[in-house]
């Protein structure tokens, strides 16, 4: 009996490592001694799934620490938009009563949908396109979520380059827009701190020092007509812009090693910054007034459309599903992290971030308003002019101005840089684990990246860049990313099957999900989805920028934009059904089929064409 067991060893040796040539994932195999007869040993072969890590998750890179993830996907997460959007939402749709429906909003969809993606791409291994071999025909919606991914990027970065020059300009004894007497003011600037005049017929046309240095001395508007008259790149923001993009690079370029190191300062640096603006903000006259506008309870909006639509976009974005990014950060864990927990605590600090970001931002609205005698809503805005008008404005009222503007642009740069990071690491990660030259090749494919975003990001900082950017802002990141999350949530949950994922969750964390997870992948996420797709479309208005309206060549370039993302799905899937051989059956079913599972498909035995494969939760 010793010498059988020395023979099977001897055979298991020398057999397990072998490796088919159109394996999909790792396969063992379990040798069984079922007798021996006249010194001749039978044995019993079968491949089986091993429930370790697969082969090709051990050479992977993995983050250096839990933390490095954690803090990557918080500051990817909490961005700019914390800031600058959630609390003008809260306060415009009925203050602390806008929290019914985007806390609900968060539990049956941004929580399960973050949960998701975390899931997909650790088990899976691989960036936003790699992990469709889950369902081959859905392919097209990682690369969907790439070129989103990139469209952003041509637009973000801008913003962190406005950040940065900003930056720069509050290291002066008084602060460029405290006045009205510099070279790029109009006859209508009005000086905050002077004495209002008397009321006359010009009153509607004065500008603020801080409206005029943002569209004048640093965009450089006055000097463009419009989209179809950009100018030159401003050498200025231009050089801002390469400083942005050389610390991308810097912090992408080795993967995770480095951009999770990165992420220690970047994400952490804005508590801090919010935390020191918070103390100094209560503190300000007129600020209790704007904290009471903040958190205001009015139930009777709950009553309007346009709150529940507000809070379900809002949730879409702010979490950052659909771009990729989580799953390109979460194929970086350990097989067996827990990326349920994660996903929990990642939510509940987003949510948490930009509900007391509104504090932060609500008293110095406050004190404005009590400064200037105008109501709250004379003064509460969101977007670029909330940061780069109404914030330095009041920054610019307060004793050692220029060292508190000094904190709030780092505290802009840092929420700007690593979601920018993120963003340039979905289309990184999505891109090289699809094409292997690539991937031998990351660091000089990370600086074509950079280098490509930087020069089509230069469109946006001309003299009209302004309206390239609200034109990117409003197509390029907008329904197509809905539509992305939509399909994606379709493509687990039905045609891989709710069931399916649930068990290689299992695999990961010795558990699986619990029926309300899976109810909401299956039914309640994608009928949230469906709602906020429609409505997006429905309530589609043209963008504009200040009284500026686009002509109509450039809503349909917008469009096109748009369309160029979500038109990869339809594309890829006909590119897929048309390469693969046999009837339109067996052409579907290999589509449709996990690649781990295409022995079924060769039998024919396809569980989606099976109807307990679409009624199983």
């Amino acid at each position: 009996m010793s010498q059988s067991r020395c023979s099977v060893a001897l055979m298991s040796s020398a057999v397990a490592p072998a490796k088919e040539p159109n394996a999909t994932g790792p396969k063992a195999v379990e040798l069984v001694l079922v007798k021996e007869q006249n010194g001749v040993q039978l044995t019993n072969s079968t491949l089986v799934n091993p429930p370790q890590t697969p082969e090709e998750a051990q050479e992977r890179e993995t983050w250096g620490k839990k933390i490095d993830f954690l803090l990557s996907v918080i500051g990817f997460a909490v961005d700019l938009a914390n800031v600058w959007r959630f609390p003008y939402l809260c306060y415009k749709n009925g203050g602390g009563a806008f929290l019914v429906p985007y806390l609900l909003f968060m539990v049956i969809a941004g929580m399960p949908l973050f949960y998701m993606e975390l899931a997909l791409g650790q088990f899976n291994r691989e960036g936003a396109a790699g992990v469709w071999k889950i369902c081959p025909l859905l392919k097209g919606v990682g690369y969907t979520v790439i070129l989103i991914s990139l469209y952003v990027g041509f637009f973000y970065n801008v913003i962190i380059a406005w950040a940065l020059h900003y930056l720069f300009s509050s290291f002066s004894a008084e602060l460029p827009w405290t006045g009205c007497n510099n070279s790029w003011n109009s006859p209508n600037c009005s000086d905050a701190r002077s004495p209002s005049p008397s009321p006359g017929p010009n009153d509607s046309f004065r500008t603020t020092p801080a409206a005029e240095y943002f569209e004048r001395g640093v965009l450089h508007l006055h000097e463009s007509h419009g989209i179809d008259d950009l100018g030159p790149p401003r050498w200025q923001l231009a050089s801002c812009l390469v400083l942005v993009i050389v610390l991308l690079y810097f912090s992408l370029w080795k993967g995770v090693k480095t951009s999770g190191k990165v992420v220690w300062i970047t994400a952490t640096m804005p508590y801090v910054v919010l935390f020191a603006l918070l103390l100094r903000g209560i503190t300000l006259p007129g600020a209790m007034d704007g904290i009471r506008a903040y958190l205001s309870v009015d139930f009777h909006r709950l009553c309007e459309a346009s709150v529940w639509i507000d809070a379900a976009i809002q949730i879409c974005f702010s979490l950052g599903v659909g771009l990729g990014v989580l799953i390109a950060f979460s194929s970086y864990n350990k097989f067996t992290n827990n990326c349920y927990r994660d996903a929990v605590i990642t939510t509940s600090v987003n949510s948490l971030t930009s509900f007391s970001s509104g504090f932060v931002v609500f008293s110095f609205l406050g004190y404005m308003a009590q400064k200037h005698s105008v109501p709250i809503g004379d003064v509460a805005k969101d977007g670029p002019g909330l940061i780069f008008i109404i914030y330095p404005e009041a920054l610019a009222t307060l004793p050692l101005s220029s060292v508190w503007a000094v904190v709030f642009f780092i505290m802009l740069l840092t929420l700007g840089i690593d979601s920018a990071m993120g963003g340039m690491e979905s289309v990184i990660t999505g891109l090289i684990d699809e094409f292997q030259l690539l991937h031998r090749h990351r660091e000089l494919f990370t600086l074509f990246v950079v280098l490509a975003t930087f020069l089509l990001s230069l469109f946006c900082v001309t003299n009209g860049g302004i309206y390239v950017f609200t034109l990117l802002d409003h197509f390029a990141a907008g329904t197509s990313i809905l539509f992305g999350v939509l399909v994606e949530v379709i493509g687990v949950a039905w045609f891989y099957g709710v069931w399916q994922f649930g068990e290689d969750i299992r695999q990961m964390t010795g558990q699986r999900p619990s029926l309300y997870w899976r109810l909401c992948w299956k039914f309640i996420s994608p009928c949230f989805l469906l709602f906020v797709v429609v409505v997006s479309i429905a309530t589609y208005r043209p963008p504009h920028y200040g009284a500026y309206v686009f002509p109509e060549w450039a809503n349909v370039l917008g469009w096109a934009i748009a369309a160029s993302s979500m038109c990869m799905v339809p594309v890829y899937a006909a590119y897929k059904l048309c390469s693969l051989p046999g009837s339109l059956r067996e052409k579907l079913a290999y589509a449709i089929t996990p690649e781990k599972e295409r022995q079924r498909a060769d039998s024919g035995e396809v569980r989606q064409f099976t109807l307990r494969h679409w009624l199983v939760v």
